[in-house]
């Protein structure tokens, strides 16, 4: 006989691939309905951008025929509920989670990553911003094409809260918003860093279950104001194949590795791991060498995310406001969606000791 019970009984035998504990225990079934033979029910998963969930949906229904035989007919509801690895919910009190992107040398393509990384997640049904936090070299207001505009002002008890500039479905905010295109930011150390407080403190993000921070190049004042006053979840570092970079990426590194609350590496990702010609879509050009990204995984004891390879597409679309992800003929698309998916993972996975 078909009961909620027995169906329960059923799924406590489908484990979650990353967590490696049972969808029951993990509460991720949920609205079961029974009509005779007939079992629908909702496996809510722990990000929208899981990349096994093909093989979660199949395991059920096996478990399902195990349990009822192969008459029985199952319909199952795929849906998502980012959980928060937050500890620490006074400050961006509606944001789940805070991924930074960080490297240790200029020129690595750190801005691109994060601005696809971004759209990816939302691409995969997540609520994302993203925070450009370079403050002496913004690159998202050109990025996503909205150089021009300004972040709109609200008051909420008798404060001033910035709105960040929506687009492409990414809350945004950029030092680039308030300041003159060719204005340079000559600030010390202090003003910055009010600056970010500002940026965190003063703005009405809402309600998002990722947050990305563009970090600026290096191991300096920024990286130190936002490991203080922002509760990042995990670090995602970008290198490219060179020794010099993944040196200084190794760097980086370290020094999360040094703060008083020490931040997880969630993995590297690989930028111009090849050059690929237009013309020549199957060739392989190593121009900066290989294995760079994949040692300083190693290094990390971290997982390698993704390769990106060195194509002129994804400059273009970077310079025209059109990152990359958004467009369906590029062929970085596949790669940076994959890298979303990867991320998202390494976030699910760092819950595992919280499930009880």
């Amino acid at each position: 006989m078909i009961t909620r019970e027995t169906v329960l009984k059923a799924l406590s035998t489908v484990l979650d691939p990353d967590l490696k504990k049972d969808l029951v225990t993990l509460k991720m079934i949920e609205d079961i309905d029974i009509n005779g033979n007939s079992v629908s029910f909702t496996v809510v998963l722990t990000t929208p951008a899981c990349p096994l969930k093909e093989k979660i949906e199949s395991d059920c229904r096996d478990a399902l025929n195990k349990q009822f035989g192969q008459e029985v007919q199952v319909k199952i509801n795929m849906s998502a509920r980012v959980l928060s690895n937050r500890l620490d919910k006074l400050v961006l009190p509606g944001v789940k989670n805070i991924i930074a992107v960080v490297s240790g040398k200029g020129g690595v393509g750190k801005s691109t990553v994060a601005a696809n990384l971004a759209l990816a997640l939302h691409k995969n049904g997540a609520s994302v911003g993203l925070l450009d936090a370079d403050i002496h070299g913004p690159s998202v207001p050109l990025m996503f094409g909205v150089h021009d505009e300004l972040p709109d002002m609200k008051e909420h008890e008798g404060k001033q809260l910035m709105i960040p500039v929506t687009r492409h479905g990414i809350k945004l905010l950029s030092i680039g918003f308030l300041i003159k295109p060719d204005q340079a930011v000559v600030w010390r150390g202090p003003m910055v860093s009010s600056a970010l407080r500002q940026f965190v403190n003063d703005t009405d993000w809402g309600e998002l279950d990722y947050l990305v921070l563009d970090m600026p190049p290096g191991t300096g004042d920024i990286h130190l104001t936002m490991a203080q006053i922002v509760p990042v979840t995990g670090v995602v570092l970008v290198t490219t194949p060179q020794d010099v970079a993944m040196e200084d990426a190794k760097k980086a590194a370290t020094m999360f590795a040094m703060l008083p609350v020490k931040i997880p590496i969630l993995g590297v990702v690989e930028n111009m791991s090849w050059f690929t010609p237009a013309e020549l879509p199957g060739s392989k050009y190593y121009i900066f060498g290989q294995g760079g990204g994949e040692q300083l995984a190693k290094l990390t004891h971290s997982p390698l995310l993704g390769q990106i390879p060195l194509v002129q597409s994804v400059r273009e679309g970077g310079d025209k406001g059109m990152p990359a992800v958004l467009d369906t003929q590029d062929a970085t698309q596949s790669i940076f969606l994959e890298l979303s998916k990867r991320v998202a993972q390494q976030i699910s996975l760092l819950q595992t000791d919280g499930v009880k």
